[in-house]
């Protein structure tokens, strides 16, 4: 195996490893919102259960697209490194670090 088809297979299993782990992610927070009580969202200030089922479930659809197309041609933005997939994590790691807390408690 020469060095540019080595890193080619790191640079995929890269994509692949930390696509897996934003998608992880994302479908935690997207199940953990379906589970938990709408009128604990309004009763702790942070918006409705339908804004967060609507922003954790299109993240997890964005990043089980980068899944399926890991950094590849023009579905770049959706791969394991892509700008739409680090805005996906991003959304939902707000949910789990900031909302998910707040309505355990009630």
């Amino acid at each position: 195996m020469d060095g540019k088809a080595l890193i080619d297979l790191i640079t995929l299993a890269s994509f692949y490893v930390t696509g897996f782990i934003c998608a992880a992610i994302a479908v935690w927070a997207f199940i953990d919102c379906l589970i938990r009580r709408g009128p604990a969202f309004e009763a702790n200030f942070k918006r409705t259960k339908g804004f967060w089922l609507g922003l954790t479930g299109g993240a997890a659809l964005v990043t089980l697209l980068g899944l399926l197309f890991p950094g590849s041609g023009f579905i770049f933005a959706f791969g394991g490194y892509g700008l739409f997939n680090i805005a996906a994590v991003t959304a939902a790691g707000v949910y789990l670090a900031d909302v998910r807390p707040a309505v355990m408690s009630r």
